[in-house]
């Protein structure tokens, strides 16, 4: 009897929570997007000279008062050692290391675990695929003992690549009671700051130490580097690669709210909830627009346009309702007219695509597949595919 009742409470409590927020399209109402391509003072921005020397700056300046934070860039050293390496991991199809990356700064330190593959059949310096790593390590296991489609290292290997991850806690741990105890104890004075970086902005932080360490691998191709990101992990990539140009392409994967998904529509996850439920990812100015985002003075597609002209792949799971997959195909189709700006054409079409069918030969790309909030096999798949055909 017990059991059951246990059960009837577990279900009524997620039909309840259901109820709690829209699934239905006809019910997201009307709304209105800043505007992209006008600056503050109303001078509408006509080519790629002006958006990088007036509104540019704007953007990302407001994305960092209001939702990120300012990834600082300042510290007195950074140190890489390599703490472990095997010529003939995968049965000799690669090389792999294991490289602390320690940065130091006002006499604190903190390190970022690298774990780095690359394959053995390639002599030259190769592009990589780097994961920000929101799971279990157990994920990216250096040993292979644990074969994961959430990082299948064996088939980047195979396709030519290089393939790393590091983990988010390494760089603020995923919880908020404890996310300051990372990269935030070399910059305690942003945790006073209403537009202070937290969670997602110390995971970015990391991601750009990552790239300073592929610039000094011979075996790395730094100048191409796809960066990427599930879930919240995909909110972190994409402001990594917003705040840091180094990165050649940036994949979000069922990134969601206050990632690639539009704040402004009422479906799936809201900004409240977020605040509420991760009140340790966004800086404290965002909680200000808990239930007010037509008051953001940004939405998620000029966070894509950030990116241009360099490539950006989104993707969404057709039962991954939480996520809006309609609301990222949205942002991802109101980014085009920056690139357009640099003539990179897009040929995402004008209706949302069916699942299963990518969009990979374009700078903006995207595809929905069928299935969960999950990165899989499939996934990747598609993010081969869209790399070979821009690197």
């Amino acid at each position: 009897m017990r059991i059951v009742i246990v059960f009837l409470i577990a279900l009524l409590s997620k039909t309840m929570y259901a109820q709690d927020f829209n699934y239905e399209e006809d019910k997201v109402g009307t709304y209105e997007l800043p505007e992209l391509l006008i600056t503050l003072n109303g001078k509408k921005v006509k080519n790629k000279a002006d958006w990088e020397n007036m509104r540019r700056e704007e953007v990302i300046g407001l994305f960092q008062e209001h939702i990120y934070g300012k990834v600082p860039t300042d510290f007195d050293r950074i140190e890489f050692h390599v703490i472990q390496e095997d010529p003939s991991a995968m049965n000799g199809d690669a090389y792999l290391k294991e490289i602390n990356i320690s940065v130091f700064r006002n006499n604190a330190s903190v390190s970022i675990h690298l774990i780095l593959f690359t394959p053995n059949h390639k002599k030259n310096a190769v592009p990589a695929f780097l994961l920000i790593n929101n799971r279990s390590v157990r994920n990216t296991s250096p040993s292979r003992d644990t074969i994961s489609d959430f990082w299948p290292a064996e088939k980047i290997i195979q396709a030519g690549y290089a393939i790393a991850s590091f983990q988010v806690n390494d760089a603020a741990p995923d919880n908020k009671g404890t996310f300051q105890n990372g990269m935030l104890h070399l910059y305690p004075e942003l945790l006073d700051k209403d537009d202070g970086i937290k969670a997602i902005g110390a995971w970015a932080w990391a991601a750009s130490r990552v790239m300073d360490y592929f610039e000094k691998d011979d075996a790395i191709n730094a100048e191409k580097i796809a960066l990427i990101g599930h879930s919240r992990g995909g909110k972190a990539a994409l402001w990594a690669a917003a705040e840091d140009a180094r990165f050649g392409i940036c994949i979000a994967n069922n990134s969601g709210n206050t990632g690639a998904a539009l704040s402004r529509r009422n479906f799936g996850e809201t900004v409240q909830r977020i605040n509420t439920k991760f009140p340790h990812w966004f800086n404290d100015n965002y909680k200000k627009y808990n239930n007010k985002e037509s008051l953001l003075p940004v939405d998620q597609h000029m966070l894509i346009a950030l990116i241009a002209p360099r490539p950006v792949y989104i993707t969404s799971a057709s039962e991954d309702l939480w996520a809006d997959p309609k609301g990222m195909f949205l942002a991802l189709k109101n980014a085009e007219p920056v690139y357009e700006l640099y003539d990179r054409k897009s040929t995402v079409p004008e209706k949302h695509p069916k699942p299963n069918r990518p969009i990979y030969r374009s700078p903006l790309g995207y595809h929905i597949r069928e299935g969960e909030h999950n990165l899989t096999e499939y996934d990747w798949t598609q993010f081969i595919k869209f790399v070979d055909f821009h690197f």
